[in-house]
């Protein structure tokens, strides 16, 4: 049995991501800010006899982060799987008119998108070192590629926002960094896009986006090398 911490995971692609790995067989933490959300989600999947539990987690406070790291030391031996999900969308709502974006706005996306996962990984390394198989899966998306940004055929390329595209592509930078900085230790790391998926990070998604939650949870999961995932995502294609 693996242990496994996915960030953000109270709802959305966390929350299902968690359960695809936890009815793999995994035992899953559920981290998030609000630790009576999580504790509700949690809850949720153990209702169906799945090996859960609750962690309460700010990715963009240091004191949240290492009082996370401090339970996860006392209930474990280690770490197998990281999966850094949480991220927000602020520009999804922003309705500031024609300029590029505000230094705030910036701040706040970055704060999570990228700061907040540098800070959780960083954090874990020394539990994700004790595994034998440990796994760094980063939740990016397409709209961070810049060749994608300047191809006037790509789906995206109509879309601005550059707060939220640029933590994407720093975030796929910082992927790239890591996994040279790791190259040497048995430490796989990766960033994977699930799609545009039906959630509510940003208004519209649910009615607009294609992809499933359930479908992008899946693919997340086999980005974390899991088989009951690959079996699950091949069945339906």
């Amino acid at each position: 049995m693996s242990a496994v911490l996915v960030t953000g995971a109270n709802r959305g692609l966390g929350y299902a991501t968690a359960r695809v790995l936890a009815k793999d067989g995994n035992r899953v933490y559920l981290a998030g800010r609000d630790l009576a959300k999580v504790q509700h989600a949690t809850d949720k999947l153990r209702r169906e006899d799945l090996d859960v539990h609750a962690a309460q987690l700010d990715v963009t406070s240091q004191s949240s982060i290492d009082a996370a790291v401090d339970q996860l030391q006392r209930d474990e031996e280690r770490l197998d799987v990281l999966v850094n999900n949480a991220g927000v969308l602020p520009e999804a709502s922003d309705d500031s008119g024609p300029s590029l974006a505000s230094v705030e706005m910036f701040r706040t996306t970055f704060a999570t998108n990228v700061f907040g996962v540098v800070a959780v990984t960083e954090a874990l390394l020394p539990l994700l070192h004790r595994s034998a198989r440990r796994r760094i899966v980063n939740v990016s998306s397409t709209m961070g590629s810049l060749a994608r940004q300047i191809d006037p055929e790509s789906p995206t390329y109509a879309v601005v926002m550059p707060a939220y595209q640029s933590s994407k592509t720093a975030l796929n930078s910082v992927t790239v960094s890591l996994s040279k900085k790791l190259a040497g230790s048995t430490v796989t790391v990766t960033s994977v896009c699930p799609g545009w998926v039906q959630t509510d990070l940003a208004p519209g998604n649910r009615e607009l986006a294609p992809t499933p939650v359930d479908q992008a949870a899946r693919v997340v999961a086999e980005a974390a090398g899991f088989s009951a995932a690959r079996r699950q995502a091949a069945s339906t294609t």
